[in-house]
């Protein structure tokens, strides 16, 4: 087995044992990218100075004994984290020579472990997208088909776990922005529960939604990054201060008596029928292992995709307005005035789905619509919030599809924004109650694409979804397969 297609638990037990140094893992990892990357452009910046210089750091640290689980680990991250030093720019041309003067708490964690960073991840504009077809550094392709979008907007970091290119990424996760392409890659994607993991030094999109999380190989490695990750930042007044569990240690491969939850609201027609056999499969294995079904149903999951465009738009309309070529990112030369400046400078930054997101989200701030449709999506989203609330009473885990499809053809829906909207109507009811879900690999299309499994849990229930996960991982082989590229 070659190094970079070792799991982030695999890696760590080589470094341990000195069989392989961080140095030999990082230079295996950035040759593959080097290899690979022209087929699918998962990255923006790659830092092989930088890695190299992780690297060294971290053998030395090994060889005096101080070693972290994450130690050594080649990781890279989706370029909406702030990164010292690092150019970071959210896939966007308005901020494509921007150099941040600090970074990310998320970053700093893997940081204070030894990682090593491999370089920034190519991601939808603004993290606004369900396809990466939105990046203005180019699109994203899904390693198991170079023809098929990778999902989005973390679709660099999906498709770089995917085609080996990291051991292990940082995404982000608005409206499903982990899970749909963890599932369109498959890969295990984790979108915690809103508050577990910091937001500071993460470039917002919509600050009710965002949270952070991780995608890997397996669901031990999804374990591992979130106990990395997790816990109280003073600097994120969204962050949460609760003890961090061991995530690792909850993954005991025990579900006997697990109550799953089954909505009926999310088994609908129209799903496509490999999707449809993947779910029935999954169900029946977990009956196999002893866990129990209930037919559930969350009423207000038709209004969810109109809830979360309303209000994620109308949040992205207030987060972007800094973006005005004043302070940092492009500024418009040859301006007549200030006013034509700010024009200027935002209409040659912003790319068609940001400019289009913006104008709907300043719509439904402005007066006389206000009360019509922010307040009122407001009110639904407490309807969404109220209805997982009611179905957690009954259930531990809910069960679901993370896409009503596999991974589509590049520019089948780029021309029919609502068609693309629907690929997340699976994924954004949970970043609307803010509560915790994860992709786990679940099957493969005809065509031989993966399928994701969602599992979502109650709030800061990430244990208890990681345990549901790692149970139906270990009894069936769908993680173990790999794209060919």
């Amino acid at each position: 087995m070659e190094l970079f297609d070792l799991s982030i638990r695999e890696l760590h037990s080589k470094l341990k044992s000195k069989e392989v140094s961080s140095v030999e893992a990082t230079g295996a990892m950035l040759a593959r990218i080097e290899s690979v990357e022209p087929q699918i452009g998962s990255f923006i910046t790659v830092t092989p100075g930088q890695a190299m210089a992780d690297a060294e750091a971290a053998d030395k640290r090994i060889a005096s004994g101080e070693m972290d689980l994450l130690t050594g680990i080649p990781l890279a991250l989706k370029d909406i984290f702030l990164t010292e030093g690092i150019r970071t720019t959210c896939g966007s041309r308005i901020l494509s020579n921007f150099v941040p003067p600090y970074s990310a708490t998320a970053y700093e964690k893997l940081k204070e472990q030894g990682v090593v960073l491999l370089g920034k991840l190519n991601q939808d504009e603004f993290a606004m997208g369900s396809s990466n077809e939105s990046s203005a550094f180019g699109m994203v392709r899904n390693p198991w088909d170079t023809t098929r979008i990778p999902g989005g907007s973390s679709g660099g970091s999906a498709s770089a776990v995917a085609a080996r290119q990291a051991t292990a990424t940082l995404g982000t996760d608005t409206g499903g922005s982990i899970r749909q392409p963890a599932s369109h890659c498959g890969c295990v994607g984790l979108k915690p529960t809103y508050g577990r993991v910091s937001r500071y030094g993460v470039i917002a999109y919509a600050s009710s939604l965002d949270q952070v999380g991780p995608l890997t190989r397996d669901v031990t490695d999804c374990a591992i990054m979130l106990g990395a990750l997790a816990g109280h930042d003073p600097k994120d007044s969204t962050s949460v201060n609760t003890p961090v569990p061991d995530y690792a240690a909850a993954l005991t491969g025990d579900v006997k008596g697990l109550r799953i939850g089954l909505p009926k609201e999310y088994f609908i027609e129209g799903l496509d029928p490999d999707v449809q056999t993947a779910m029935s499969q999954a169900i029946e294995t977990y009956r196999r292992m002893g866990a129990e079904f209930v037919d559930i149903s969350l009423p207000h999951t038709d209004y969810a995709v109109a809830t979360y465009y309303l209000i994620a738009t109308a949040e992205a309309s207030s987060n972007l307005a800094r973006y005005d070529g004043v302070r940092f990112g492009h500024r418009a030369e040859e301006a007549a005035n200030l006013l034509d400046m700010y024009v200027k400078s935002r209409s040659q930054g912003f790319g068609v789905e940001v400019k289009r997101r913006i104008m709907i989200g300043t719509y439904a701030l402005s007066s006389g619509y206000y009360d019509a449709y922010y307040v009122k999506a407001q009110k639904v989203r407490t309807l969404i919030m109220r209805d997982f609330i009611r179905a957690f009473e009954g259930v531990d885990v809910i069960l679901t599809p993370v896409a009503p499809t596999p991974a589509f053809k590049i520019g089948e829906k780029v021309n029919d924004p609502l068609q693309m909207y629907l690929s997340d109507i699976f994924t954004i009811p949970v970043n609307l109650a803010g509560t915790c879900a994860l992709s786990v690999p679940a099957g493969f299309s005809a065509d031989g694409l993966p399928i994701g499994l969602q599992l979502i849990g109650k709030p800061f229930g990430e244990e208890t979804i990681l345990r549901a996960a790692h149970a139906f991982e270990q009894a069936t082989e769908w993680h173990t397969r790999k794209a060919v590229i």
